[in-house]
């Protein structure tokens, strides 16, 4: 059996989407599922011309073979599902588990009028704690109360363990960042629940002996969107002088900019259980590396870079990220 699970290191935006597809290409999942909160992550993949900004489908789509799962854990907007569906292309492929909860309008209309969510806090407006709010005082709607789901429903944690049983290679997704997680994030500057890796078994349904790897991904910077601590925090005009401002996938607000932090990513590392890690946007630090696919096309800087990482977090970064595209990946896995 082999089980290997992927989350973000620090505040969400490492290029999660770009790991989780390369993934899905090389190694050739059976079975692709999305753990996390729901609506409220978007993971960008770029793949054959195309790019895909996903909140709900799992990255691992672009596996033709591929079973696509969403785990009862994750948050359900049944429109976001159906445009996304339509999109990829994946609808005789996917499923979702039947206690998926489902964000209503109420939800959303809740979210984008707090003065605490979206003024404070800087939620993404998508109904998603609000939704998780309901559910923990047990009266939200699930996707097997809805007919216009009922195509899809499945028993997700037996889909996924019955193929890990059988000897087939399962790919879980997380969503957002390890300092997004509700217990261990900066609070109250956090989403509605955990996001590290043991929540992303919990919300597939697998225990975590079934789990052969957890792969922690961090960009060669780091970026935050809404309000919360930023150590570092570099001025909006610094930040697009170094090529490193970006936008948010869901919602289009500013990400806030700041170097590498070593020691969130070694904090990233112990409450993950993290065994590999990937480094995405290399390209961005160091342009001349731009599309490379093996270590010796790195400059020395780059190269010192990595080696740095792994020296203070204690475990090989496996996988570097040279480029948008799916296939923009230097992979050493091999080499450890």
């Amino acid at each position: 059996m082999t089980c290997h699970v992927l989350v973000g290191g620090f505040f969400g935006d490492e290029g999660k989407g770009k790991i989780v597809s390369y993934l899905a290409i090389k190694d050739k999942p059976s079975v692709c599922v999305r753990a996390g909160v729901g609506t409220n992550a978007g993971h960008t993949v770029e793949y054959k011309g195309k790019t895909y900004k996903l909140r709900q489908i799992p990255s691992g789509f672009i596996q033709e073979k591929s079973k696509i799962l969403i785990g009862p854990g994750v948050l359900i907007n049944p429109d976001i599902l159906k445009k996304e569906v339509e999109e990829t292309g994946v609808g005789d492929r996917l499923k979702i588990d039947r206690q998926c909860a489902i964000i209503e309008e109420k939800h959303i209309e809740e979210d984008r009028g707090s003065s605490f969510l979206k003024g404070k806090i800087g939620s993404t407006g998508t109904g998603c704690g609000p939704c998780n709010a309901e559910r923990a005082m047990r009266r939200v709607k699930l996707a097997k109360d809805i007919p216009d789901l009922a195509h899809y429903i499945t028993d997700v944690p037996l889909e996924v363990n019955t193929a890990i049983n059988e000897g087939e290679h399962v790919l879980i997704e997380g969503t957002q960042g390890t300092f997004l997680s509700l217990y261990h994030g900066t609070y109250p500057f956090v989403t509605s629940k955990d996001t590290s890796a043991s929540q992303a078994c919990a919300d597939v349904g697998v225990g975590p002996t079934k789990v052969d790897e957890v792969f922690v991904v961090f960009k060669s910077f780091t970026t935050r969107v809404g309000a919360g601590v930023l150590p570092g925090e570099l001025s909006e005009e610094e930040a697009k002088k170094r090529g490193w401002f970006e936008t948010a996938t869901v919602t289009g607000r500013k990400r806030r900019a700041a170097p590498f932090n070593f020691e969130l990513a070694k904090r990233a590392v112990m409450l993950n259980g993290a065994t590999k890690a990937a480094i995405t946007k290399l390209d961005v630090i160091y342009p001349e590396c731009s599309g490379a696919r093996s270590i010796d096309k790195l400059p020395e800087e780059g190269l010192t870079f990595i080696r740095k990482v792994e020296e203070v977090i204690k475990i090989p970064v496996c996988l570097i990220g040279t480029g948008p595209g799916a296939l923009d990946m230097i992979d050493l896995r091999d080499e450890v």
